[in-house]
């Protein structure tokens, strides 16, 4: 565990594996680089990962009072990839994280070798939208007891189906490690990294990352970042690779990591190719 002082925040960044191809893993809204454990567990014996806390969550600072951008975020990014001694590497970002790795590769495209996107967008407001379905999910994560808001704030990253046979209370336990908080309580830094997505915008400048090799990924039944986005995503990607998992929803890199850590490590190999 080790912290990098950039820009007026410590950011705190771990690395795994010792061999194999460079990965930068980069989180969403209000979760840790602990997230990306069950890539770690899955990828770590054949490459070489980089995760962790964006700004301002979990063992990273962020100045008090002040917005956030995506753009720092991604700088941020940028900064430890250099930090580590990458001259540079695939990248893979999962919903806001997606969003963060698109600026990274549009604003620092030498240190990008392949982009993976998972539950995403191009436009961030548009996995902040204030449909019926995210308002009601969204107050039911802040209402009742702990274990209704625990419950409710499953149903956002997993399917029905699969929640209709877990044991929710001991689901939401085991994954609040990887979160870095209870799932009844979202950490205060979430709101201004929101607003950080609902403001960013590149989906006029996604053409000029063609040639970068591309593999955008979504959820069948996400509700924050459905599948119509992430084939918007795509297709504003020149040759970009777009792979809907079915029967899954927003949390796929948790709930179906099996699927998930063999298409990420074919996809980096195939990138490697050229």
């Amino acid at each position: 565990m080790s912290q990098l002082l950039h820009n007026a925040v410590s950011l705190h960044y771990e690395l795994h594996g010792d061999k194999g191809e460079p990965v930068l893993l980069i989180q969403g809204v209000g979760v840790i680089g602990n997230g990306w454990k069950p890539q770690v567990d899955g990828l770590a014996a054949s490459h070489r990962l980089l995760t962790f806390d964006n700004r301002g969550i979990g063992q990273s600072t962020a100045p008090a009072g002040k917005s956030l951008a995506i753009e720092q975020m991604a700088d941020d990014a940028a900064a430890l990839v250099q930090a580590v001694g990458w001259d540079s590497c695939h990248v893979i970002g999962h919903s806001m994280g997606g969003v963060i790795a698109q600026r990274l590769a549009l604003t620092h495209p030498r240190r990008v070798k392949s982009l993976a996107l998972l539950c995403t967008v191009a436009r961030g407001a548009d996995a902040v939208r204030m449909t019926p379905q995210m308002i009601w999910t969204g107050l039911r994560t802040n209402i009742g007891t702990r274990a209704m808001r625990r419950r409710a704030f499953l149903e956002l990253i997993c399917p029905k189906e699969f929640l209709a046979t877990a044991d929710c209370e001991a689901l939401a336990f085991e994954l609040a490690p990887l979160f870095g908080h209870d799932l009844a309580e979202q950490p205060p830094i979430a709101m201004r990294q929101a607003m950080a997505l609902r403001k960013h915008d590149c989906s006029r400048e996604l053409a000029k990352l063609a040639g970068m090799p591309t593999l955008v990924v979504s959820a069948e039944h996400d509700p924050i970042a459905p599948p119509r986005f992430g084939r918007q995503l795509a297709a504003l990607i020149p040759g970009a690779r777009f792979v809907e998992i079915s029967a899954a929803s927003h949390g796929v890199p948790i709930h179906r990591a099996a699927e998930i850590n063999p298409l990420i490590a074919g996809f980096i190999q195939s990138a490697k190719a050229g």
